[in-house]
Order: C-alpha cells, then structure tokens, then sequence
C-alpha cells in the first residue's frame, strides 16, 4: 500500500532550499530515501498518516536520494531512509542513543514515537534549542549497522 502520494515531493536543490529558508514556526521534515525500497514504504507510510496530526506543528517532504545528491553528500547520508529535521532553517540534531545526532536513519517503529519526535523538536526548538533529547525508548530505535543497507 503506497501512502506517499498524499506527501509531496521536493525535486531540486532550489525547492529544498527553499522549504529549509522559508518554513517559519514549524518543524520541516525532510525524508530522504527511494520510493522503490521498501523501509523506505514503512516510513511514508508513517509520515503520510501523520500529518495531520501533526499540521499545526510540521510540514513533512519527501527527497530521493538519486534525484538531489548533492544533499545526500552534504548531510553525509549513506544509509536510507533517513529523515532530517529543520526549524527556522536551523538544522536540529538530537540525541537517540545512536552515534549520528544529526539524522534518524530507517523507519519509525509507530506513528505515535513520531508524533512524540516532532513534538519534542518542536518544543524545543521554540524554546531556542539547536539539541534535544529523544523521548523514543531504546527499543524502538533501529540498529541500523545491521539492517539497513548502503544507498
């Protein structure tokens, strides 16, 4: 079942630039992956059923990774899916346990951990954080050296 018809695709580097410059107030996601693989399937799906939920608080986009690499260089993505955030056209990290707090590599093990993320970038975003914490427990954060494959 595909969901991600009902989000919208970023297509050049210019409308990524764009979206990260312009989205005021609100969380920008960007996922970066392929609309072939099937994680990457798993994710959308998420997201697609997310949205909104989450309208008041986030805008949510999706990026392939063959179609922008000038992105997948600059945000070191070697493995997908793996979704960005930004606010205010500040990139926010945060703290999942991993090595990489730049990034959340792989799918989201249930819609509500990602409502839960974009709430918690949110509020600390608003609050002039650049950093926050992952209110996502261990378990649900994928392992990825294992899983996921090289793009």
């Amino acid at each position: 079942f595909h969901m991600s018809y009902v989000l919208n695709n970023l297509k050049t580097k210019k409308e990524i630039d764009d979206k990260i410059i312009n989205t005021t107030d609100k969380v920008l996601v960007l996922r970066f992956g392929r609309d072939s693989d099937l994680s990457c399937l798993q994710l959308d799906d998420i997201l697609a059923k997310s949205q909104r939920d989450l309208s008041k608080m986030a805008h949510i986009y999706l990026v392939d990774v063959d179609v922008v690499p000038i992105y997948v260089q600059y945000f070191d993505i070697t493995l997908i899916p793996a979704t960005i955030f930004f606010f205010n056209g500040h990139h926010m990290k945060c703290d999942y346990g991993t090595q990489d707090h730049t990034k959340w590599i792989g799918p989201f093990f249930s819609k509500q951990d990602f409502i839960d993320l974009v709430e918690t970038i949110y509020r600390g975003a608003v609050r002039g954080k650049l950093m926050v914490s992952s209110p996502i427990e261990q378990s649900h954060v994928p392992k990825y050296d294992l899983i996921y494959r090289q793009i």
